[in-house]
């Protein structure tokens, strides 16, 4: 009896011990489960994060843009606002001189009038960047000039030089902005 006794025994033990197994199994396996579960959790929330955040830059870049276009056009609008200010004065200037021209017969003092209007037009486009170009008596140069006609030289030096001015030539800050139109020596 003590055999049977002994063999229930070890068949008690070893069930008890493939059901501790089992239960070490199932228990690894509901926790790896867990942590894979847990991990993806986090690996979605980051990628929420993430997304989130991304979606904010772009609006956010977006909005930029759509801030700077706004401003570039305002920009360009009232750019020429200081200019047309300024001008203004010269306008008036020659509203002034033309009432003097209807007023008077003096020759010299609508002149001298006409000439003074004239110069204060350039002072107002000097002060806001504009350059006269000076070409005569310059070597010929295509990227500043404008040959309308080529005439014979007068003397030998003159041959490729800028001889007569059409129209002159402008810069403003000092970028080119008309070439002139200039007569060349052959």
């Amino acid at each position: 009896m003590a055999t049977t006794e002994q063999n229930t025994n070890q068949e008690q033990e070893l069930n008890q011990e493939q059901q501790a197994e089992n239960t070490e199994q199932e228990t690894a396996a509901n926790t790896a489960s867990g942590d894979e579960m847990s991990e993806l959790d986090k690996v979605k929330a980051e990628l929420a994060d993430m997304k989130d955040k991304y979606l904010r830059q772009v609006a956010e870049f977006d909005n930029f843009r759509k801030r700077n276009a706004k401003e570039r056009i305002e920009l360009m609008q009232t750019a020429s606002k200081d200019l047309m200010i300024d001008l203004l004065e010269v306008l008036d200037d020659s509203d002034r001189a033309v009432q003097q021209m209807e007023q008077s017969d003096d020759v010299a003092q609508i002149k001298s009038g006409t000439i003074l209007v004239l110069n204060k037009l350039k002072r107002v486009l000097e002060s806001k960047g504009l350059k006269a170009m000076e070409t005569k008596g310059a070597e010929f140069d295509v990227e500043f000039h404008e040959a309308i006609t080529e005439i014979p030289s007068p003397t030998p030096d003159m041959q490729g030089k800028v001889i007569d001015e059409l129209q002159k030539g402008y810069y403003l800050n000092d970028k080119l902005i008309r070439h002139a139109k200039v007569v060349v020596g052959k």
